[in-house]
Parts: C-alpha cells; sequence; structure tokens
C-alpha cells in the first residue's frame, strides 16, 4: 500500500472511530490518540516536504477539533440549564440548534424526539435544550413567546428561527425528514464529506498541475 492510500486509509478509520453509530464500522474499542499517532508518523514519511508540513498542520487541528466535539457532546442532544453556558455556546459553537421548551408542553416532547434523532446524523453540529423557566434574561433578550422554538445559530449568529409547528405543516405527526429541510435551508446543518486527510491531497493536487402552539409567560 502507499503512503497516501495508508494515510487514506487511517483518516478513514478515523471518521468512523468518531462516528456515533461507530459499530455499524467497527469496535467500538478504536483508539482515536493510537490512529492518530500512525497517521502522523504516516505523514512525517512522505516524501514531499510540502506535503508532510501541510498534512501535519491538518493533522493538529483535526485533533484539536475532535476534541472539542467528545467534550462538549457533539453527536448527542444534551440539555444546557446554566443560563450563562447557553450564552457561551450559542456565541462560540460553528453550528448550534438550541431548542427552547417548556416541560408542560406537549409539542417541545415532539420537537425533542425528532432533534434527538438528528443529533447523531450531524456531528458537525450542536444540538441542545434549555428549559425556559431556567434562561429568563435570555428569552427575553431574544423575543421567544411561543413553544417550541428553535434558534439556528451559526458562526455566533442566529440564522433562523423555528416557531411552533405551522411550517412543518402544522400537523403533530410529521417526519424527522421534513424538520431536517427546514433547519437545512439556514446552513446549520452539515454533513462530514471526505476524511481528515482531503485538504493535504487537495494542496499537493493543486501544486502538481499548477395553531396548536402554546404561549407561555414568565
Amino acid at each position: 500500500m502507499s503512503s497516501s492510500s495508508k494515510a487514506a486509509s487511517l483518516a478513514t478509520r478515523l471518521v468512523q472511530s468518531n462516528n456515533p453509530n461507530r459499530s455499524k464500522y467497527g469496535s467500538d474499542d478504536e483508539d482515536d490518540d493510537a490512529i492518530f499517532a500512525e497517521l502522523e508518523e504516516e505523514i512525517e514519511n512522505d516524501s514531499n516536504v510540502s506535503i508532510r508540513e501541510h498534512g501535519l498542520q491538518v493533522l493538529k487541528a483535526e485533533m484539536e477539533r475532535m476534541k472539542h466535539m467528545r467534550e462538549n457532546n457533539y453527536g448527542t442532544y444534551s440539555e444546557i440549564t446554566d443560563e450563562r453556558e447557553v450564552v457561551r455556546v450559542s456565541a462560540h459553537e460553528q453550528r448550534c440548534v438550541i431548542h427552547f421548551y417548556h416541560s408542560k408542553f406537549k409539542r417541545c416532547e415532539i420537537m425533542d424526539k425528532h432533534l434527538a434523532k438528528l443529533a447523531p446524523k450531524y456531528t458537525n453540529t450542536r444540538f441542545i435544550r434549555v428549559f425556559v423557566e431556567n434562561i429568563p434574561w435570555l428569552v427575553e433578550k431574544l423575543g421567544v413567546k411561543v413553544l417550541p422554538c428553535v434558534i439556528c445559530f451559526v458562526d455566533g449568529v442566529s440564522k433562523d428561527r423555528l416557531v411552533g409547528f405551522e411550517e412543518l405543516g402544522n400537523d403533530d405527526s410529521f417526519a424527522t425528514g421534513v424538520l431536517e429541510l427546514r433547519l437545512s435551508q439556514s446552513g446549520v446543518l452539515k454533513k462530514q464529506q471526505g476524511t481528515v486527510m482531503d485538504p493535504v491531497y487537495q494542496v499537493a493536487s493543486y501544486r502538481k498541475t499548477g395553531d396548536n402552539d402554546e404561549v407561555f409567560d414568565l
């Protein structure tokens, strides 16, 4: 196997080991650190100096990105109770979907189920939910008045807002795909494509070729 082919194979294993559904692809015991070390060694042995230097930079950035994703529950649908943390997440995560909910509202429960299905599918997006009574300042700041309310943030900026089920057919039995399509319009949903080594290969190639909604009141 050539060096580039082996690097590509290792990069693929790395992506699969960090997939929330990785049991479909291989062992749950896949050691990310071991793969990174092997991939780093493969890059360092490349005879092309430009590819070697750029490859190590890409690899370091990918290691930091995956560490951040693991520490911040990417691939899962989690809840944040601290208002300051909600503000921090919405401001600093590259892509974030926040569901503002109330435990007494049936439609919020329905939204939860659909977002919980989407979170493992879009591992480059942070999915969280927040109980409106825990975050009164943020609720007022964002003008959240009708629940469920889902706000999409991209690079710290509020890009889209989905209020109630009106845009989802106004039907409690809407399919997850309908919500997925609606959220994708804001750019907050982005599937991971290729492998971590794609930027390295691209550089090498370039150089070689020159009504039922519920209203609440705090």
